[in-house]
């Protein structure tokens, strides 16, 4: 029989111990000086901890004791990611949870703003994943651009424009550089998408939100078995496309003179997408002469370009926006102040929250200013006259 704490969730202790890179069940227990069988059965769910024991777990996992008994509202559908098989579980399984936590965020914070509608049309018009062809992503990527009016040239801020059009964005550091980004949908049938911090520039951060975007288009309705049966084509399919979105085939091919990293260089500084994305896509377009984009790789790697490109510091990162606005609306308009949210909508750490939804560090622990209406002074102290405007005052000059 079942004893403990009554409620108690045993997924969201499986949860949180990822969220915080722990990667096994006896290290929790190293960590809270109990057996490694007891965590057992607490993720199990054949037993529960008792209060003592869940004040410790919440303490240790920097997290409140609601925490572990409010359900998950995950969602059936599987996250997109670019799994390496040299990729660690633990890094995958951090990732999940962030996941999870940014649906949760933004789930707490829609009771209390309209967050953009979600605007994804059909593009595929009926066909699924398995039937589309090179020529069909191609198209699509044309469609795209044409619905949400970008023109045909440089796409200016993919962040953005996801924003714009729904999708809850958020980016954190992952801790690798094997993992770039995350895309799932919530509960309720919403995209997220998670973006990583690591070693990021700003074409790359393009590429990468234009990669899950792609997911959202083209994978909506894909299942996880499907997944994890097809990674390999689904994965070929979403950088086809973000490549195609990101430089279309109407334009910029156009404008490549000659296939050469000096002028893949300049058209960087135009197109802001990295040189390696530009030959890939010469190559997709079989515009690149068969084995010369091998030749290209090499003298790229010669350089010292698989570190870092030319140009990839130029421009300022593009942050998600939409969270951070949302919980500045909430607080500034008097609806919940910042300890209200903490002690009653969220159940992880303040510094979740501040990573997940883009807050400087230590939001919620500053004081929100209160605006202040000066009475304007006119003549005899009475109101200005005109209902406006004030008087210049001078000041003295320094000697």
């Amino acid at each position: 029989m079942r004893v403990g704490t009554p409620g108690f969730v045993p997924e969201r202790l499986v949860e949180a111990r990822a969220a915080r890179g722990i990667a096994s069940k006896s290290a929790l227990a190293r960590l809270l000086t109990v057996n490694a069988s007891t965590v057992t059965r607490w993720e199990d769910g054949s037993s529960a901890p008792d209060a003592d024991a869940l004040g410790a777990l919440a303490s240790a996992l920097h997290v409140r004791r609601e925490f572990f008994l409010r359900p998950i509202m995950s969602s059936a559908r599987p996250m997109f990611h670019r799994s390496l098989m040299s990729t660690l579980v633990r890094d995958i399984e951090y990732q999940h949870s962030q996941m999870r936590w940014l649906q949760e965020i933004s789930g707490i914070l829609e009771h209390y703003v309209d967050f953009p509608v979600v605007d994804l049309p059909d593009f595929l018009a009926g066909a699924t994943y398995r039937q589309l062809r090179d020529d069909d992503i191609e198209r699509i990527a044309v469609e795209m651009r044409r619905y949400w009016k970008l023109g045909e040239g440089p796409c200016g801020d993919m962040v953005a424009l996801l924003e714009r059009i729904g999708i809850i964005v958020a980016a954190i550091e992952m801790g690798t550089s094997k993992l770039d980004g995350l895309c799932s949908w919530s509960a309720e049938d919403r995209p997220h998408i998670l973006l990583a911090t690591d070693k990021m520039s700003f074409p790359r951060r393009q590429m990468d939100a234009a990669h899950e975007l792609a997911h959202a288009v083209l994978h909506r309705e894909v299942t996880t078995s499907e997944l994890k049966e097809n990674l390999k084509a689904i994965e070929t399919q979403a950088f086809r496309l973000a490549s195609a979105f990101l430089m279309p085939s109407t334009t910029y091919p156009s404008e490549v003179s000659r296939p050469s990293l000096a002028s893949f260089l300049t058209l960087k500084a135009r197109w802001r997408v990295s040189i390696k994305a530009q030959i890939r896509r010469l190559t997709d377009l079989e515009i690149i002469p068969e084995g010369y984009d091998t030749d290209l790789y090499k003298l790229y790697s010669a350089k010292g370009w698989n570190r870092q490109e030319p140009l990839d510091q130029e421009w300022p990162m593009n942050e998600p926006r939409l969270l951070r606005d949302a919980l500045n609306v909430i607080v500034s308009a008097g609806v919940r102040t910042k300890s209200d949210l903490l002690a009653v909508e969220f159940t992880m750490s303040p510094k979740d929250v501040e990573n997940l939804a883009c807050l400087p560090q230590g939001w919620f622990t500053e004081r929100t200013g209160e605006v202040v209406q000066l009475k304007q002074v006119g003549e005899k102290g009475g109101a200005p006259k005109g209902g406006g405007g004030g008087e210049v005052v001078p000041f003295e000059r320094r000697q």
